[in-house]
């Protein structure tokens, strides 16, 4: 693992990246960014009129702008969960960050995002745990070969799951 100023979190949505991010930066004296908040304020819109305007793609695209733009600000980074499917994204995160995949079992993840659904734009009009399935599979591999630690988040507050985190990484540094 390079050494690393900042810790990126990826993972599925629901995981709870953008909440464990801010509970990891307080115990570690960091600042958290949540790269789809930034995206929002950046582009002046939501993730769901982003996607309804310029696509999946526009995303992306705006992802990896603010990716680029978080990367070396010694901070906790809240990914998207599809963060991983560009490969320069991998290589950006690879090459300058501590990456920590959270992830809970499926029935979990969905639980968890029934209450969410008009914030997702891929989960709307499709069934959550179908889609969930489909995603973990195309996403799983990239989440492995990318993370230097999985961590489970289907257990414990955000504050316990932050301390475990911090005790992993100085243990791999």
């Amino acid at each position: 693992m390079p050494h690393a100023d900042d810790i990126v979190l990826i993972g599925p949505m629901g995981s709870g990246k953008s909440t464990v991010a801010k509970a990891l930066a307080a115990h570690m004296n960091m600042q958290a960014i949540d790269l789809d908040a930034d995206i929002e304020t950046d582009a002046g819109m939501t993730i769901a009129q982003i996607f309804a305007a310029e696509g999946e793609s526009g995303f992306r695209a705006r992802e990896h702008a603010a990716l680029k733009r978080a990367l070396g600000r010694a901070c906790v980074i809240a990914t998207g969960g599809g963060i991983v499917l560009d490969v320069r994204n991998r290589d950006l995160i690879s090459e300058s960050a501590a990456c920590v995949w959270l992830d809970a079992p499926l029935p979990v993840l969905a639980n968890r995002l029934h209450s969410e659904r008009a914030h997702r734009p891929l989960l709307n009009g499709v069934d959550i745990e179908t889609k969930l399935s489909a995603l973990d599979a195309e996403r799983r591999p990239l989440y492995s070969a990318l993370a230097q630690l999985h961590m489970d988040t289907r257990e414990g507050s955000a504050e316990d799951i932050a301390v475990r985190i911090a005790t992993a990484l100085a243990v791999l540094q």
